[in-house]
């Protein structure tokens, strides 16, 4: 039986949402953003284990006062990261040293997750080798160059606004990130682009419009309600 194994980041400074802490560590009434989107993956049967990735200064704080302090026990290992979410991800998958067959990238801010969807892009990536999470696009979408003109406008039926979880057989999304380094691409926010560029096809799951990605106060406020909070 194949073992899946979620990686999530959150070694993020969180510059967009202001204040002096990160943004993953901000509480959603009385537990951190983490720490709920943890519990949310934790409560998907088919996950075996999950990775934490989080700044190196932050682990001790992220094994005692979100693991152990919120009974996280799916946690099998928390792992420094790196400067940009692409490091922090490889780094993750570095960490896993081949023991699990499939691996589910999840945001750490996306605390709103449900394990319906998290079960639906792991079947899907177990079936199709590689799936994600989107939306397919409400608003017309246009290219617009550095003075601000519209280059292009594009067909909305065929745009999907991508979110995670993610998931993709381990050898692919390893090695996906190790040729991204090589070819001094170190930038990418999105794993299945780097998977794209090998040449395997990635299957799109519909995704939820509750699982939002916290990274502004405007994001926090609209969790909050979501969750029944405000």
């Amino acid at each position: 039986m194949s073992k899946t194994v979620a990686i999530v980041p959150a070694a993020g400074a969180g510059v967009r949402m202001g204040g002096d802490r990160a943004k993953q560590y901000l509480h959603l009434e009385d537990r951190p953003i983490l720490a709920v989107t943890l519990e949310a993956l934790q409560k998907c049967v088919m996950l075996d284990a999950i990775v934490l990735v989080v700044p190196a200064k932050d682990v001790n704080y992220c094994q005692k006062e979100i693991v152990e302090k919120f009974g996280i026990f799916k946690v099998a290992s928390v792992v420094p990261g790196g400067k940009l979410r692409q490091d922090s991800v490889r780094m993750g998958l570095e960490s896993l040293k081949g023991r699990y067959d499939l691996v589910l990238i999840h945001d750490g801010v996306r605390p709103m997750v449900e394990p319906d969807l998290v079960e639906a892009v792991i079947r899907t990536a177990i079936k199709h080798r590689a799936a994600i999470s989107a939306l397919p696009a409400k608003e017309t979408v246009k290219a617009v160059n550095d003075h601000h003109q519209v280059t292009a406008t594009y067909d909305r039926t065929k745009i999907w606004m991508v979110q995670t979880p993610q998931a993709f057989h381990y050898e692919d999304i390893l090695k996906a990130h190790r040729e991204a380094l090589a070819q001094w691409l170190t930038e990418a926010t999105d794993d299945a682009f780097l998977v794209e560029r090998l040449g395997i096809p990635v299957r799109v799951v519909q995704g939820s419009e509750r699982n939002i990605k916290v990274t502004t106060p405007h994001d926090l406020a609209l969790a909050q309600y979501l969750l029944g909070l405000k």
